[in-house]
């Protein structure tokens, strides 16, 4: 029988975060929620919350080293809590998006220290799909590329962190580099288009919750390439075998693409 694992969810009243809660104690054969972390000045602090789980608004005095944390906050408080797990040796999993080059630089550091697992996306088949884009960009790579992105009218950031690892993973494959070739969005005289460049754009729409296309086109042809998400039952339950993933793993950076290899290995 495997071991349990303990978790700790930050963002815990947020969708993600109630979501990940409620599949985890729906699996209470594998899972144990400890604990639920939200803001300071949040309702449920000191209560708990429609599950029974206890709101705290730290993670400090909460935590344990046989705990992981699964956080879906913001960066700033992703970065407080990263710290408070690398003093307490934590693994930690996130999928927060929006950090700046100097966020994403502390979330490599620590991982020298504990487990880190990072991915943007968490969904099995979003990471199939990298997958896809790169052994496509691999062989087309005379082709243009634009990528396209569409979300719910409140996400706050743009573009999404899923459509910026797809941008890596093209430029990676084409060897590009990707901080000078995307353009994002197109107005006015903008000219023809470069052989180097990517396209990048966002789309916000009433309540999509994620949908992602990458074009190659070429000369008489377009192949577009497409992963759309209905519910963020997919997002939850990555985060869940993440956490799972990483609680007997060393210190190190880690990917769905570790998860995925892992789970093909077996």
């Amino acid at each position: 029988m495997e071991k349990k694992t303990t978790v700790i969810v930050s963002g815990a009243a947020g969708k993600m975060g109630s979501l990940i809660i409620q599949l985890a104690l729906e699996q209470k054969e594998n899972f144990t929620v400890k604990a639920g972390i939200e803001h300071k000045n949040h309702l449920l602090i000191g209560k708990v919350n429609q599950f029974g789980i206890p709101i705290f608004d730290t993670i400090e005095g909460v935590v344990e080293d046989k705990d992981v944390v699964i956080d879906f906050s913001m960066p700033e408080i992703t970065i407080k809590n990263l710290k408070i797990c690398v003093d307490k040796k934590v693994p930690f999993v996130t999928g927060v998006t929006g950090f700046d080059s100097g966020q994403i630089s502390l979330l490599k550091d620590a991982s020298l220290t504990i487990p880190v697992f990072f991915a943007p996306n968490m969904s099995i088949g979003v990471n199939l799909f990298f997958e896809i884009i790169k052994f496509s960009a691999g062989l087309l790579k005379d082709y243009d590329v634009e990528i396209s992105e569409i979300h719910h009218n409140l996400k706050k950031d743009a573009p999404s962190g899923t459509a910026k690892k797809i941008a890596d993973i093209i430029s990676y494959a084409l060897k590009r580099d990707s901080q000078k070739v995307l353009k994002y969005g197109r107005e006015g005289l903008t000219g023809a288009r470069t052989v180097e460049e990517i396209g990048m754009h966002s789309l916000r729409l009433g309540d999509i919750v994620g949908e992602h296309s990458v074009y190659f086109g070429g000369k008489g042809e377009v192949i577009e390439l497409s992963h759309r998400c209905y519910n963020r039952e997919a997002f939850a339950s990555g985060a869940l075998k993440a956490a799972s993933f990483i609680s007997n793993k060393p210190a190190g950076f880690y990917s769905m693409e570790h998860l995925i290899e892992e789970a093909i290995n077996v």
